[in-house]
């Protein structure tokens, strides 16, 4: 294990959220708000720590898997922990422990929330906390990897360990441009979608803060009501970027270099679009009756449905009140997610392709034992290892999974809130079911299932494994 490396980049790190912190500086400057120093404490802490870790680079710089995904997971823990300390400091938020919450379930790109009253925040820490979106929904070691001289190695590693998906391809030849690349198309989406909601008649801020939750499929809103305050238009357009932001930016990269028919041909990105389509359909049918119109039977069934399978979490309505078959399919929607190489959570809808793919060559295996049959994606054959890495994923997901709900049990909550609660923040979505619905929050989760919450952002948003890594006890043996 080549700790020095490891240290090295964690120092990184602390430099990158130090330069992060400067932005809600200068909200709190604009707004003249004391809760300002709070940021500018942090960051001085954050820069002095990052430049004497950093000063130097070490000697050994060989880096393997190991070494990337124990990178990763710890750089994610160091991330969050500095990230709580302005709400602790500035008393917007005094116990640690919801501080910690509430800033990794911004940097996992959740939106769960232990706050009842966000509108009581100064405006530096709703940026703050809209902006940890921002930043964990791209990955903020994508960005270390777009912007400093790392070796080869190094990247390879740290990109597949960050990256959401079962496989990790590049878009070009050098890892680096490759991260340059995605961060030009989230930065392109994140800007014309604050021009969209800004010609809608929305503030700046509030353009900011909500562009910033759904370019990251975040979800924390500035509002207690979330979105449902805001005009249809301005409804429609953040529906719109929720769905956009969970294709897979791998289509927007073909499409930029017109290479349309690599676009179109992406399986998970048409099955995305057709869950998307259907759910839409069966839910607008089935609450024709709580609206008035047809129009506002659909927008809301369309928002509803973004918001959950791109996991992003913004809510229009109390959808806790719905028939049960919309809030059924809503809650398979928080399992399936969004797809690989987006800013979306869940299983991801590439896997469920290959899932479905695999199970049809095992029922052809039975009925036809010697025929051969390759299982495809895009017209190309899966290699054994993503099939395999698919299938164990699934396994642990679930395995974790049902001993998080089971962990939950000691709140003595009912099983539909402890069950959506565990979907909520281990596929990164931010609202659950009843006790955990758009109307509610997460406070009523104290001591050992608090942290299990955490964890299970944490486990979601780095896709188990890195987790998993850090925990092993052979990883730290040289």
């Amino acid at each position: 294990m080549n700790y020095s490396m490891i240290v090295y980049i964690l120092g990184w790190v602390l430099n990158i959220e130090g330069l992060f912190l400067i932005p809600p500086c200068i909200v709190a400057l604009i707004y003249g708000e004391k809760s300002g120093s709070a940021y500018l404490i942090t960051m001085v802490v954050c820069l002095s720590l990052g430049l004497l870790v950093t000063r130097k680079k070490p000697h050994n710089t060989s880096f393997f898997s190991r070494e990337g995904f124990t990178s990763v997971s710890l750089s994610w823990i160091v991330l969050s922990i500095f990230g709580a300390m302005p709400f602790v400091i500035s008393g917007e938020i005094p116990h640690f422990s919801d501080a910690l919450f509430e800033t990794i379930s911004g940097f996992t790109t959740t939106g769960a929330s232990v706050l009842s009253d966000v509108e009581a925040l100064s405006h530096c820490s709703l940026f703050w906390r809209s902006f940890t979106h921002w930043i964990g929904g791209m990955g903020v070691l994508v960005f270390i990897l777009a912007v400093l001289p790392l070796r080869g190695g190094t990247r390879v590693y740290l990109m597949r360990a960050e990256s959401p998906g079962p496989s990790v391809s590049k878009l070009v030849p050098k890892l680096k441009s490759t991260a340059m690349i995605l961060y030009g198309i989230y930065v392109t989406i994140t800007v014309l979608e604050v021009i969209f909601l800004l010609v809608g008649g929305m503030p700046l801020f509030d353009a900011l803060t909500i562009s910033f939750g759904t370019a990251g499929t975040g979800g924390f809103a500035i509002k207690n009501d979330s979105m449902a305050g805001y005009s249809t238009y301005l409804q429609g357009v953040v529906t719109v970027f929720m769905i956009l932001c969970g294709i897979n930016f791998n289509a927007y990269f073909f499409i930029i270099s017109r290479r349309f028919k690599n676009a179109f041909r992406m399986e998970e990105v048409r099955a995305y679009l057709l869950i998307i389509l259907a759910s839409i359909a069966v839910i607008a049918f089935n609450i024709r009756d709580m609206f008035p119109s047809i129009f506002q039977t659909v927008h809301q069934a369309a928002f509803q449905v973004g918001s959950i399978i791109t996991t992003t979490g913004y809510a229009t309505t109390d959808f806790n009140i719905w028939p049960e078959m919309s809030k059924t399919i809503l809650i398979a929607l928080m399992f399936v997610g969004a797809c690989a190489g987006s800013t979306g959570g869940g299983i991801k809808v590439s896997r469920l392709v290959i899932l479905v793919k695999t199970i049809k060559k095992e029922i052809l295996g039975i009925i036809h034992p010697r025929s051969i049959k390759k299982i495809k994606m895009d017209g190309h054959p899966i290699e054994h290892e993503v099939m395999r890495s698919t299938n164990v994923f699934f396994i642990a997901y679930m395995m974790i999974f049902a001993a998080s709900v089971l962990l939950l049990c000691i709140n003595e909550f009912d099983f539909t809130t402890n069950f959506t609660a565990v979907a909520a923040t281990l596929n990164n979505i931010g609202p659950g079911m009843e006790l955990v619905g758009p109307t509610h929050n997460f406070s009523i989760y104290r001591g050992l299932p608090k942290y299990v919450l955490m964890a299970d952002m944490l486990i979601g948003r780095l896709e188990i494994f890195p987790v998993l890594v850090l925990l092993s006890y052979r990883t730290w043996k040289r």
